[in-house]
């Protein structure tokens, strides 16, 4: 059985390779993947590269970084919540305009007693623009620990390497038994056909996965988020209680008052939600449009939007043609949840507020005022050069 002592040219080339690149990262690492993290801290330049790094070895530590206790602990969609997470804390952690990347790793391979299972990693990158998976399935019996964990390491400086984009690559000694396969999220490539109309969304879970179609969200709570706050996640969650159902947010990327977004905000925005909840990007303007595409759906949305929706300038001035279109989005089985929000002068505005048209009470419901108030807006945050939720 092999085993591996020291740091290899070809890894020391491609850690300072790694270490002149750009990209700063934040590596999660459970089970395996250890050396990867020594080797990028004994080649000079470790500080160019590592933001942060975290070993959650025992349960407690893996569940409270997750934000959850997963069904599995070695998994791929664990990993790439991991890796989520981590581009989210790099993104939080990184105060230059560098891009930043996520990696991660859960693992088990060979220990200091007999594993009944497979001996077996995954391992995610997740940056901007795409989530890149890898799993390796080890054969086992081939391969002391050392052995093992060089493959498993190897695997996630080449997985790093692809993320900076980088061309050079470690050789990975695998056994004609062993099985390595790799999967490709690419967001921007979704955000390009969205932006060409070629779909007209996508929805990217929080496990980096992307759905095209025939996926239709119990609760939507559609925003610009610019940046995205705690306003948004607390009201997410209540909204979520109070619906007994889950709600997922809604980047719209077409606005009725804004310019489009391109494919390289739409990347920017939704990496916000990476490995923390599901978003959905939408080429829907309006609420009718949203509504079409989302029968059944409960959106949420605070007192200013709910006002919006109820003015006849949105529907080519015709106060007919506004109460057209709620008669159809009721019809759709679809229905607003309110937030009440201040204005501009401080005065606080809820559900009884609105002029809603007769016959169309039902379609809209407030949220208590005492369950919910949060006076903070992005366009604040933006201003005053605040950051937006970690």
């Amino acid at each position: 059985m092999a085993t591996i002592k020291g740091m290899d040219k070809e890894i020391r080339q491609l850690v300072q390779a790694i270490h002149d690149s750009p990209p700063r990262i934040v590596q999660v690492t459970a089970g395996a993947g250890t050396q990867a993290l020594s080797d990028l801290l004994g080649v000079a330049g470790a500080t160019r590269t590592l933001l942060e790094a975290l070993v959650p070895y025992s349960q407690a530590a893996f569940d409270d970084f997750l934000g959850q206790a997963p069904p599995q602990y070695v998994a791929a969609r664990t990993a790439n919540l991991m890796a989520g997470r981590a581009y989210t804390r790099a993104r939080w952690l990184e105060t230059e305009e560098l891009p930043s990347v996520g990696l991660a790793c859960t693992a088990t391979i060979i220990t200091d007693r007999p594993k009944r299972g497979e001996h077996r990693a995954h391992i995610a990158t997740w940056q901007a623009d795409c989530l890149n998976h890898y799993t390796i399935y080890l054969e086992k019996g081939a391969r002391d620990r050392a052995g093992e964990e060089d493959v498993v390491s190897r695997i996630m400086l080449n997985a790093l390497a692809q993320a900076m984009g980088l061309e050079m690559r470690l050789p990975v000694p695998l056994t004609a038994n062993d099985h390595l396969t790799t999967e490709t999220s690419d967001f921007m490539a979704t955000a390009v056909h969205l932006t060409h109309h070629n779909i007209p969304y996508f929805c990217v879970m929080e496990d980096g996965r992307i759905h095209t179609n025939h996926v239709n969200p119990p609760a939507l709570l559609a925003g610009a988020f610019n940046p995205l706050h705690d306003g948004h996640i607390d009201l997410r969650n209540l909204a979520g209680k109070l619906l007994g159902e889950p709600v997922a947010f809604e980047c719209t990327a077409v606005n009725v008052d804004k310019p489009p977004l391109t494919p390289e905000t739409i990347t920017q925005r939704i990496a916000q939600f990476a490995g923390r909840y599901p978003v959905y990007v939408t080429a829907a303007p309006t609420y009718i449009e949203k509504a079409r595409l989302f029968p059944n759906t409960v959106f949420v949305v605070g007192y200013d939007t709910a006002e919006r929706i109820l003015m006849p300038r949105y529907y080519n001035n015709s106060y007919q043609n506004m109460l057209d279109a709620l008669a159809e989005i009721r019809d759709l089985g679809c229905s607003f949840l309110v937030a009440g929000r201040a204005d501009k002068r401080g005065f606080f505005h809820d559900c009884r507020d609105l002029a809603i048209p007769a016959g169309f009470e039902t379609l809209f419901r407030g949220i208590p005022p005492e369950k919910f108030r949060k006076d903070i807006s992005s366009t604040y945050l933006r201003a005053t050069g605040q950051r937006g939720s970690r």
